[in-house]
């Protein structure tokens, strides 16, 4: 001990060495209320220095980059999620808390700039990124035992639905079922929004969803669509032993043909000032409310 004070190293008693241990428990612990959504992740200022020149690098069709700490360690546990390679850098590594020998993939030590010119200059990484293939597909027909479900009429930004599939698997939906146009496709931007929910559970997209939710009553689905116009409440609205819960996009909320497809339409009864949520706060209390209806 005597040697390293003489060499200017740090003992375990060194109030330096104190601050850096408790310096880095506050990171991780702040960092895991970031990736639960408790906190607002900080806006990437600093970062955007040159990146207005930016261009994202062409991706092929089965080819997709996931990235943050939370998202890889899910995708990394799934073993139905086909990776590729794992770029890390060597804080992030320590931190995804994996042994990268025993994964069974090639990866390589980064820098966070070398991970900025394939994601761009505003996405949070937390210096890990994996090359992945897409989930395999899923068909309605797999569905059948699930006794909640939730569908989404358009529903375009990435974020809203990486939020709602966090609701959904907090409230042990079976599925996320959406449409191929007008909706995000896998993604690491949907990923990161999902922190983890992607790989927990089915997202499933499908070309006509009028036709889809035919299909669903056929399963003995009770459908549900949410309007802030319905005709009840929704928690009078309920049916059946299985439910699918079914929302609109952002702006437009359910087109025509969705209304006249599903089993009823049933509003979210709000008594202030304000009328109407964004759709992923509609979705977790529809989900919530739905599951009241079941445990009854």
């Amino acid at each position: 001990m005597s040697k390293d004070n003489k060499s200017g190293g740090k003992t375990a008693t060194d109030p330096s060495a104190k601050d850096t241990h408790y310096a880095t428990l506050r990171r991780a612990h702040r960092d895991a209320k970031r990736e639960r959504g408790e906190i607002p992740t900080p806006q990437p200022q600093k970062r955007k220095r040159g990146g207005e020149d930016w261009k994202p690098p062409a991706l092929a069709p089965d080819q997709v980059h996931l990235y943050g700490l939370h998202t890889v360690r899910a995708a990394l546990d799934n073993p139905e999620r086909k990776k590729i390679k794992l770029f890390v850098t060597q804080n992030a590594l320590a931190r995804l808390e994996v042994d990268v020998e025993a994964l069974g993939i090639p990866y390589e030590l980064v820098s966070p700039q070398e991970i900025d010119k394939v994601l761009g200059p505003e996405a949070i990484h937390q210096g890990v990124m994996l090359e992945t293939r897409p989930l395999p597909v899923r068909r309605l027909e797999a569905l059948k035992e699930s006794p909640l479900l939730l569908v989404l009429d358009q529903v375009t930004d990435p974020h809203n639905v990486g939020a709602i599939m966090r609701s959904a698997v907090a409230f042990n939906a079976g599925a996320v079922i959406t449409t191929q146009r007008h909706s995000p496709t896998e993604s690491g931007v949907l990923a990161k929004s999902a922190s983890g929910a992607l790989e927990l559970i089915p997202y499933i997209q499908v070309t006509n969803l009028a036709d889809a939710l035919g299909e669903l009553h056929k399963l003995g689905f009770s459908t549900i669509g949410l309007d802030s116009e319905g005709p009840a409440p929704l928690e009078g609205t309920f049916s059946g032993e299985k439910v699918a819960l079914v929302l609109g996009s952002e702006g437009k909320g359910l087109r025509q043909k969705t209304r006249e497809t599903v089993n009823a339409l049933a509003r979210l009864d709000m008594p202030g000032a304000i009328k109407s949520l964004n759709v992923s706060n509609a979705a977790a209390i529809a989900l919530y409310a739905a599951r009241l209806h079941l445990k009854a």
